[in-house]
């Protein structure tokens, strides 16, 4: 039998692989347990970890991902300030399992299912401690169901939007009639943006990206926001007027893409999900801290902050609601939920 011998370099050459395969290979044993789960998760609004609701619901995700032990496990990589595009480009991507997570209002999930649009009916909700009072009795479940059917979006969570939807604009507005004729600029929503045209103002859909510049420009005479989103962005640069209409209390939604709640492994998912609805716990706690203090913040910036005639808006938006259940009976269920926990 023939026999080769091996060259001292050959031998050397070989041992270093075999040793660099040892220690860079996961063992046998652990080999499960080394894999990481990658995930990227979107939101429009800036990087800022007190006044923005996607950096802060992340930075609490993140929290308890390692506080569930996953920490090694599942890494999700923030994308904040639309840098993996406009929401409605977003949204698409997590319902095609491109973009794994997206914090962002329900609001833009009613391009893709109409039904999501009942949350954004004016004067629907009268706080958020009401409704979350609403979403335990279950008010959600079909809003849910109907995402995860039409669009392939999971709600793993629901928080608060940092504070109620208000009026930002470059005059004082007390009433409807103050309101007339102003381009307030929408979410590109066509809930939102018939309350809006019911309490008077020239609504005009925009994308977030293009609020700053289009404010600057005077495209815009002004947008609906809360407080703590119109501090981050620093729109109280270009418009110095906050009238309280406090017509919308829009819930704060986490999509998590069904694409990427297949592939996850089982053993993870109980664990993730725990994190995602922990993390919206406490940033709801937060948002309720942040949308006081931003107000305070925007006084103190010269903004004025104006008490306004919430009860002429509230009627002028009423009959949006019963024309919406005409159109959608599907949403009376939803309705009647949410009406049945106000005080």
């Amino acid at each position: 039998m023939k026999t080769g011998s091996i060259s001292r370099r050959v031998f050397l050459k070989s041992s270093r692989a075999v040793a660099a395969g040892l220690v860079l290979s996961p063992s046998i044993v652990g080999q499960a347990q080394a894999a990481t789960m990658k995930m990227k998760c979107s939101s429009s609004l800036p990087n800022d970890p007190k006044y923005a609701n996607g950096r802060v619901y992340y930075d609490n995700l993140v929290k308890h991902l390692k506080g569930n032990g996953l920490g090694e496990q599942i890494e999700v990589t923030f994308f904040p300030d639309n840098q993996l595009g406009q929401e409605i480009d977003v949204i698409n991507s997590v319902k095609l399992g491109v973009i794994d997570l997206m914090v962002s209002g329900s609001s833009i999930s009613a391009n893709l299912v109409p039904l999501v649009g009942t949350f954004d009916l004016g004067y629907l909700f009268s706080s958020f401690p009401q409704q979350t009072k609403a979403f335990d009795a279950g008010a959600a479940k079909p809003i849910e169901d109907a995402l995860l059917k039409g669009a392939n979006l999971r709600i793993i969570s629901w928080a608060y939007n940092f504070g109620s939807r208000s009026v930002l604009a470059k005059k004082a507005v007390k009433g409807p009639e103050d309101l007339a004729g102003l381009k307030i600029r929408t979410l590109p929503n066509p809930v939102i943006t018939e309350c809006l045209r019911l309490m008077g103002a020239a609504a005009t859909p925009l994308a977030f990206g293009e609020i700053y510049t289009a404010l600057q420009a005077g495209v815009l005479d002004g947008l609906e926001h809360d407080p703590p989103t119109i501090l981050a962005s620093k729109f109280y640069e270009t418009a110095k007027h906050y009238a309280l209409t406090q017509h919308n209390f829009s819930p704060l939604a986490t999509y998590f893409s069904e694409t990427t709640f297949t592939r996850m492994d089982p053993k993870l998912r109980e664990g993730f999900l725990d994190a995602a609805k922990k993390a919206a716990a406490d940033t709801r706690s937060h948002g309720l801290e942040m949308e006081k203090e931003a107000l305070k913040n925007l006084a103190d910036k010269g903004v004025a902050i104006v008490e306004c005639d919430k009860e002429a808006f509230r009627k002028r938006v009423l009959p949006q609601t019963d024309n919406f259940i005409k159109a959608r009976p599907e949403a009376k269920p939803v309705v009647d939920a949410i009406r049945a926990t106000q005080a």
